[in-house]
């Protein structure tokens, strides 16, 4: 694996977003519908605001279920939630020509299993623990381990 490889290379470019006042439900659905458990929020022109992954989504239903007073205040409550509630705002980035080995030593020093790729300020793709997983098992080194 070359550490120096450019983020752009094995980033993931085809990207599900959602805007900030989309509703909980929505967002539900669009995990059930996926594999992947991060979902980048982005403004109508792709300016990144912040990312909501499925441990957020599920962390919010828990502390929901908590503070409730029953079912239908839950619901309630739960279908006016938009994801500007409950992502993570300003989340950490890296640019297309950032290293793989960077996203490598920012995933291991902080426990992230995803990051957005920008362009200034421009969401262009998503550099997940399984891309780099996915590049590094491609590697003539792993070959040559197996």
């Amino acid at each position: 694996m070359d550490p120096n490889k450019r983020i752009a290379e094995i980033m993931t470019k085809t990207l599900i977003c959602v805007r900030p006042e989309e509703k909980a439900n929505t967002i539900q659905d669009i995990f059930r519908k996926h594999s992947f458990h991060h979902i980048p929020v982005t403004t109508a022109g792709g300016e990144l605001m912040g990312m909501v992954s499925k441990s957020d989504f599920h962390r919010i239903s828990y502390i929901l279920s908590l503070d409730s007073s029953g079912p239908t205040w839950s619901k309630k409550v739960y279908q006016s939630l938009e994801a500007r509630d409950f992502m993570t705002k300003y989340p950490l980035t890296v640019t297309p020509e950032d290293s793989v080995g960077l996203a490598a030593d920012i995933f291991l020093a902080n426990k992230f299993h995803a990051l957005p790729v920008v362009e200034g300020e421009e969401l262009v793709g998503l550099v997940t623990t399984h891309d780099l997983l996915a590049y590094s098992f491609q590697s003539p080194i792993a070959d040559t381990i197996n």
